[in-house]
């Protein structure tokens, strides 16, 4: 998506929150594990571009991945994730 169509982008993030708002209850539950899947897709060595700045464009990828909404609900299981793993530690 081209960056100098501003009601594209803006439709774009709505959808992005929509979305979000409404898988919300399942975040909170296996947040973490789902965003770090979803990272490692976009970041993956053959993924297209995020931002292509030569042409101006943006993915819809930027939109999730830059989404404080989506990073908020996620931090309740990184959270537990790193208490479990310190106490695994611990115990070995």
């Amino acid at each position: 998506m081209r960056i100098d169509e501003p009601a594209r982008l803006l439709a774009t993030r709505a959808l992005i929150y929509a979305v979000i708002l409404a898988a919300s209850p399942v975040l909170l539950a296996v947040g973490a594990p789902i965003r770090r899947r979803y990272l490692r897709y976009v970041h993956r060595d053959d993924a297209p571009q995020i931002v292509g700045k030569e042409n101006g464009s943006v993915s819809f990828h930027y939109g999730v991945v830059t989404n404080p909404l989506l990073h908020w609900l996620c931090r309740p299981t990184e959270f537990l994730i790193g208490l479990a793993r310190r106490s695994r530690q611990a115990a070995s």
